[in-house]
């Protein structure tokens, strides 16, 4: 998994039927190198020239096969026998039916060796469907045991939710799942611009600030909080709303409160409250963010290690269990996740 953070890549074992058995192996990240990060970034948007965007493509698929090499060298008792490859989303228009993640499924399968299931968002766009959040079908398989309504949400460069109801399962069911606003995109970088690190570090940056209320009601005030999910984002859908007018502290403390604030924002979405929230993505290491969403949710808002789950294998995780489910011919998605006007099976397998 290469996520909207640009952090890096996370490789993960996951034994699984594609459906109610899910075990999860180790787990390993590897970030990518200062210098690549900076090309990937520059072909957000998608509006460089071709050729660049093609180099960028080939050099993000050798880091992944050089990742499953470094986790093979690391783990040899794992023997994968399929590679789900999310590639990057460098565009996300599904009102322009448009989504585009970077990444050779060809070539990754010829360098590894292996099997390799990618483009795993583009049968959904094409059915009408968001093509977004695909992760929530192995949230339920996760959430068995658990309290429910339970709420996950997960914080990477965009945020988004999926609410577990009772009556859920691998299949569906009784489960809504969106986009919830900017998770850390905004935040990483308004750090990046003001103190050149890539992140506010455990929030201390926006800890020292104060929050601006009138760019906090601008922000809520945007159409996209009042539509009926399911609904998705693209990483930049909010850049306009960055403030210009702030000190680098008291922007930082503005931009997470509006991560915050958006989160609230998607319980009105919810059938029935959600009795706990549990965090994934990096952006449950930011104490500021964390307290920020305790103060809006009033309920408990807990890392998902607290429920025995691996926040930085969680994603990983998922696009292997939805590549099984595609070798299978189950569905990705289902309307109440996506839009999609029903069960949507996807992606395309590649082979050595």
């Amino acid at each position: 998994m290469s996520g909207t953070s640009l952090d890096g890549i996370d490789v993960a074992a996951l034994e699984t039927d594609g459906q109610a058995r899910a075990a999860a192996g180790p787990a390993l990240t590897v970030p990518y190198p200062a210098s690549f990060r900076e090309r990937l970034r520059g072909v957000l948007g998608g509006a460089e020239p071709a050729a660049e965007i093609t180099a960028v493509e080939a050099e993000l698929t050798r880091l992944h096969a050089a990742a499953v090499a470094e986790f093979r060298v690391r783990f040899p008792e794992v023997r994968a026998g399929l590679i789900g490859f999310h590639g990057h989303t460098i565009l996300h228009e599904p009102a322009a039916r448009r989504t585009w993640q970077i990444g050779d499924g060809a070539l990754l399968a010829r360098l590894t060796g292996t099997d390799v299931v990618a483009d795993f968002r583009s049968a959904d766009i094409a059915a009408g469907g968001e093509g977004a959040p695909l992760a929530p079908l192995y949230h339920v398989v996760l959430a068995a045991g658990l309290d429910l309504p339970l709420a996950v949400l997960n914080l990477g460069g965009v945020g988004n939710v999926t609410w577990i109801g009772p009556g859920s399962d691998s299949g569906g069911g009784d489960i809504i799942a969106f986009d919830t606003g900017p998770g850390n995109a905004l935040i990483d970088d308004w750090a990046q611009r003001h103190t050149g690190q890539a992140c506010d570090v455990d929030g201390a940056l926006a800890g020292a600030g104060r929050v601006s209320a009138d760019h906090v009601a601008r922000f809520l005030a945007a159409p996209y909080f009042a539509r009926t999910p399911p609904k998705s984002l693209d990483r930049d859908t909010f850049r306009d709303f960055v403030p210009h007018d702030l000190s680098p502290e008291d922007g930082a403390a503005t931009l997470t409160e509006v991560s915050a604030a958006a989160v609230a924002a998607a319980q009105r979405h919810f059938p029935l409250p959600a009795r706990e929230w549990v965090v994934t993505g990096g952006g449950r290491r930011n104490s500021a963010l964390i307290a920020a969403l305790a103060r809006h949710l009033a309920v408990p808002v807990r890392p998902v290690e607290a429920v025995g789950w691996d926040g930085d294998a969680l994603e990983a995780q998922a696009f292997a269990y939805l590549a099984v489910r595609s070798v299978l011919g189950l569905p990705l998605s289902v309307p109440s996740t996506t839009g999609v006007p029903c069960a949507m099976p996807g992606g395309r397998l590649f082979r050595p």
